[in-house]
């Protein structure tokens, strides 16, 4: 018996924990829309967004987030609250469109995702940011059967404005 009450209170405060940990919700608006989640660990934060590059393609990418690394935050907090982030994770995605010979490309990817960007955190339960999340990695071309390196997540979907709902 005394087993099943310490799992039980062991389950409930890891329960209690996980739900008062500050999240956010929403998308990232760029060349493309991004689904994107944000949950706080600590001070730093893990975002997930799972997005349609350009409107062509579906991708997801999860990235761990340092806020105000090495100590350095932005110092003009009015009545909201400014912060930057940077950070690294994995992506990868699938993207359709494009002609080769006739012959029409599916490509797909994966690879190594950095983010890097500022956000404001209005006094009301809303946060702006605006941020580039580089894909770098292994791309493999299904019409033409090469696989070669994906930089095109340099700039495909990178740089976006975020629009979340805290809460």
């Amino acid at each position: 018996m005394k087993k099943v009450i310490f799992i039980a209170v062991l389950a409930f405060v890891c329960v209690g924990y996980a739900v008062a940990q500050p999240r956010a919700i929403g998308a990232r608006l760029g060349w493309g829309v991004a689904f994107s989640y944000e949950h706080s660990l600590g001070g730093n934060m893990l975002s997930l967004d799972v997005d349609a590059p350009g409107f062509d393609g579906i991708g997801a990418a999860i990235t761990y987030d340092w806020i105000n690394p090495f100590g350095t935050a932005v110092p003009w907090n009015h009545r909201g609250e400014w912060n930057w982030y940077m950070g690294v994770g994995a992506g990868g995605g699938f993207r359709w469109g494009g002609v080769i010979n006739k012959e029409t490309l599916h490509r797909s990817y994966v690879g190594v995702v950095g983010r890097v960007g500022i956000e404001y955190n209005f006094w009301v339960p809303v946060q702006l940011s605006l941020d580039w999340r580089p894909t770098l990695g292994v791309g493999m071309d299904y019409g033409a059967k090469n696989a070669y390196f994906y930089r095109d997540g340099l700039y495909v979907g990178s740089i976006s404005l975020g629009i979340r709902y805290k809460f």
